[in-house]
């Protein structure tokens, strides 16, 4: 199982590196790119063309600004693609999320909230189950597992409120 993180600047790492480590987490291989919808647009176009056949299953496209790297490579593969909206300088990345979600009918983009790297890769681990059911189970634990945190979370806060 294969998943690709294509971010269209090297400085959305910080970010992206969240998505990469949760795939991982899952036992995902990932294959990471920089790559631009508009900078580099050929090198996005082959990329996404030849991912399929590259082993790849499910894309996550993060990008900032105008963000038009998801819409780009999901016009050139059939692959699930999620999109990441980077939260950016100049609207605090409402532009980016509004880029990555507004896709023409044909053109579907899976979008995540501004920065929301996580949830783009358990999305993409949840695509993958489909195929792989051994995913199914450690997502099921790793819901278990963030509840329980919950849970612990809200007894301290019982403990806490009670010594007010």
């Amino acid at each position: 199982m294969k998943a690709a993180v294509i971010m269209g600047s090297k400085s959305d790492l910080p970010v992206v590196g969240k998505a990469i480590s949760t795939l991982k987490t899952f036992g995902v291989q990932v294959e990471g790119r920089v790559l631009s919808a508009h900078r580099t647009p050929d090198e996005a176009h082959a990329f996404a063309a030849s991912a399929e056949d590259n082993g790849i299953e499910v894309i996550i496209a993060a990008a900032g600004k105008a963000a038009h790297l998801a819409g780009v490579l999901a016009a050139y593969t059939t692959l699930p693609v999620i999109g990441l909206p980077i939260k950016s300088s100049t609207m605090d990345g409402l532009d980016s999320l509004l880029s990555t979600v507004q896709m023409p009918p044909g053109i579907p983009v899976a979008t995540v909230a501004i920065d929301g790297a996580e949830n783009a890769a358990l999305l993409a681990v949840q695509i993958l189950s489909l195929k792989y059911p051994e995913l199914k189970a450690k997502l099921a634990a790793y819901k278990k597992d963030i509840a329980a945190k919950v849970l612990e979370a809200d007894k301290t806060l019982q403990k806490e409120i009670d010594l007010i």
